[in-house]
Formats: structure tokens, C-alpha cells, sequence
């Protein structure tokens, strides 16, 4: 049963970086960690689930948002130390800014910018 899951190169700490890519658009959404676990459910479940650090727990990608990833494939990377997750993002954002990718900062002339909108403010998504 767990055959599969043995042949990821787990680090130290028992983690691998799992990247989120938007199925239809080839878009890189954002990147994450998954432990032995998270993986697992995401495989059973087909939705996004990560293992946060600085919480030290599973998260269920949308569980607060409800900005859920429903996942199309997964696959490991040619060292079998990168998950990637072919994913259909619900809500259309993935970043928990309110931007669509978490990659929305673009080196210009020496400096970061934002490049792309906020599409919800945060407050409104995660109440704390």
C-alpha cells in the first residue's frame, strides 16, 4: 500500500517540497511542504493537503479560504525529491496575500515588485 511513498527522497526532517501548478495554464501557483502524510491524503482525497512548519501540522489547503486545490495528477521529479501537483485551483487564488500565485514579485532594476493585483484582501479570507 505504501510502496509508493517509500520511493520519495524524504530530507532530514521528513519533508519534500511539493510545487503547485495550475493544470490547464502550466502556471506555477506556490510551493509547499509535504510530509509523509499530507502526501498520502492528498493521493486519497485528490485535494491539496501541505505540512506547515511553522505550525507543525497537516494544512488543508482551503480549510480556512476555502480557496481548495483539487488535484488533477502528481508526479516526482527525476530524483524523486519534488512532488508536483497538477491542480485546479477553486476560488482562483492560491497565495495567501489574495493574489492568484505566490510568485507575484518581479525583480526590476535591483528591486522586488509586485506585479501582480491582490484579487481579495486577506482579512476577508482568513479570519484570525
Amino acid at each position: 500500500m505504501s510502496d509508493w511513498l517509500d520511493a520519495v527522497k524524504w530530507d532530514a526532517r521528513g519533508l519534500v517540497p511539493a510545487i503547485a501548478q495550475d493544470a490547464a495554464t502550466g502556471e506555477i501557483l506556490m510551493v509547499a511542504w509535504m510530509n509523509r502524510e499530507a502526501l498520502e491524503e492528498t493521493a486519497r482525497t485528490l485535494h491539496g493537503v501541505y505540512f506547515s512548519r511553522s505550525r507543525n501540522k497537516l494544512w488543508r489547503k482551503g480549510e480556512e479560504s476555502g480557496h481548495v486545490q483539487n488535484v488533477r495528477e502528481i508526479r516526482l521529479d527525476c530524483d524523486n525529491d519534488v512532488v508536483l501537483l497538477k491542480i485546479e485551483q477553486l476560488g482562483g487564488i492560491a497565495c495567501h496575500t489574495g493574489r492568484r500565485s505566490c510568485f507575484f514579485q518581479k525583480l526590476e532594476n535591483d528591486r522586488w515588485v509586485a506585479t501582480d493585483p491582490v484579487l481579495k484582501n486577506p482579512d476577508e479570507i482568513y479570519r484570525t
